[in-house]
């Protein structure tokens, strides 16, 4: 796997962040509140809802509305707004380990010969929350070794990481989001229904870190990429509040994608984007974002720019429902023509809802627009949503349904032929997680996991189509909550 002179810049430039921003935030007078990280379930990794306790203080029910400061991120921001905080009155760090197993009717990469295997996962886990009197940092991280008996994947590694901190003044607040994965196989519906689905140690001690949006995240929702993938999206946000209704989010994200196996492609993706939001009323919030996206494919010719401007609207009422709508025209630029043309004009979308009744959590994800390709294409037209409904079926046992479906299409040849190829792929399944005691979690999950490949010159438009079978358990067990100050 090689690295160029950017993404090592930009590693250099993550290492000397948080070198300096604690030492900077350590300075700060200590009489002054740090607001607290807003929490929110993860919709590309939806983790399972159960009773939920205080980190090392006491038992609370974190899905009281009551007990939840409202959340505050921007609706023209990077991340997925949540349903609400609750205050953490303690730093601390919580190590745990981990066992999972997937089993697998087909091999990944051969998914058209039937060949039961099984893939077991050996990791550590680590979640941390520190807070300063202006910031706070909250990591998720989990880690270890893969051991197949899939001839195709064999022995790998396998590593999940998310990370976000927070700087707040007066009227501007700069938060640094990193996401990171080292996994065998594409993150789209990776895991679901298991702990092994998220990174740290869940529950109420995993701080429950905002996840980016789709479109800060390298597409990866192809299932016919074969072998083992790295993916990663660093970005940087502030929010500085103009009026007392207004506020302007300004954004700069490096994203990622690297195979460890060729036949794969390898892509970069820098982002900027400018937003602006009024807030109508306590529970509405109107904005405009501007998104700029350059797509570069390491050994391909092919480079994208991609802009849009974007209509947005959002609606939060803490503890209950949390959505966000955006909708406007897209422009793309082509360095290598395709059909004769170097740009590209059309509509761009998305929308993001959360819900919470008594004992259920519902989420799902819908994204529309440009996307990097997913390993397969130099940039395709994509059609993303997700969906997770968690529901707590007594005191001990929750459940969870999980379904997602993606399209990815060609954005055409270089020839005068536009063959557009398209890659329709879904993942639908169910699972069940039981509490055991304070410290540990069981869960067992089915997903049917489905690809289809279409092509004009597919009689009826269906060329090859496979699905693979997947029952996944997890085991999960953390140490007390180590409390630093």
């Amino acid at each position: 796997m090689s690295f160029n002179r950017r993404q090592i810049l930009v590693t250099l430039a993550t290492v000397i962040y948080f070198a300096v921003a604690p030492v900077l935030c350590a300075q700060d007078s200590p009489t002054r509140e740090a607001p607290v990280q807003e929490t929110a379930q993860q919709p590309s990794t939806p983790k399972a809802a159960g009773r939920q306790y205080f980190p090392g203080v006491d038992d609370q029910d974190t899905t009281d509305p009551s007990a939840l400061t409202p959340d505050s991120l921007p609706l023209t921001g990077v991340q997925v707004p949540g349903l609400g905080s609750q205050e953490m009155r303690h730093s601390y760090f919580v190590p745990g380990i981990e066992y999972g197993n997937i089993i697998r009717s087909t091999a990944l990469g051969q998914p058209g010969t039937s060949d039961w295997n099984t893939t077991s996962f050996v990791a550590a886990d680590l979640s941390l929350f520190q807070r300063w009197s202006r910031a706070a940092l909250g990591i998720d991280y989990s880690g270890g070794g893969t051991f197949s008996t899939d001839p195709v994947l064999g022995n790998s590694f396998y590593h999940q990481l998310q990370l976000v901190q927070g700087i707040s003044w007066s009227r501007l607040r700069i938060s640094f989001i990193d996401q990171f994965s080292y996994l065998p196989e594409s993150q789209f519906g990776f895991g679901a229904g298991t702990s092994l689905a998220a990174a740290g140690v869940g529950g109420a001690l995993g701080p429950s870190l905002p996840a980016l949006q789709t479109n800060y995240q390298p597409s990866q929702s192809i299932y016919s990429t074969v072998g083992s993938r790295a993916s990663n999206s660093a970005t940087i946000e502030g929010a500085l509040k103009v009026t007392p209704r207004g506020s302007l989010t300004m954004a700069a994200s490096y994203g990622l994608l690297r195979f460890a196996e060729p036949g794969n492609v390898d892509t970069d993706d820098s982002i900027l984007s400018l937003g602006y939001d009024y807030v109508l009323s306590k529970t509405s919030t109107i904005g405009a974002v501007y998104r700029f996206t350059d797509y570069s494919y390491i050994g391909q010719p092919q480079r994208i720019g991609d802009h849009s401007v974007q209509a947005a609207y959002g609606r939060k009422i803490t503890g209950k429902t949390t959505m966000q709508v955006f909708i406007g025209p897209e422009f793309t630029k082509f360095r290598t023509p395709l059909n004769g043309s170097t740009s590209r004009t059309a509509v761009s979308g998305g929308a993001n809802l959360t819900y919470m009744w008594s004992r259920s959590n519902f989420t799902v994800t819908y994204n529309h627009g440009l996307a990097g390709g997913s390993g397969v294409f130099t940039g395709s037209k994509s059609d993303q949503v997700q969906g997770n409904l968690t529901q707590k079926l007594s005191q001990l046992w929750t459940g969870t349904v999980n379904v997602g479906f993606s399209r990815n299409s060609g954005l055409g040849l270089a020839e005068s032929t536009d063959l557009s190829p398209s890659f329709n792929t879904w993942f639908v399944g169910a699972g069940v997680q039981r509490q055991l005691g304070r410290t540990a979690t069981f869960a067992v999950a089915y997903n049917a996991y489905v690809e289809s490949l279409e092509l004009p010159t597919c009689s009826g438009g269906g060329c090859t189509s496979f699905v693979q079978h997947q029952v996944s358990l997890s085991f999960q067990w953390h140490a007390r909550p180590l409390v630093l100050h």
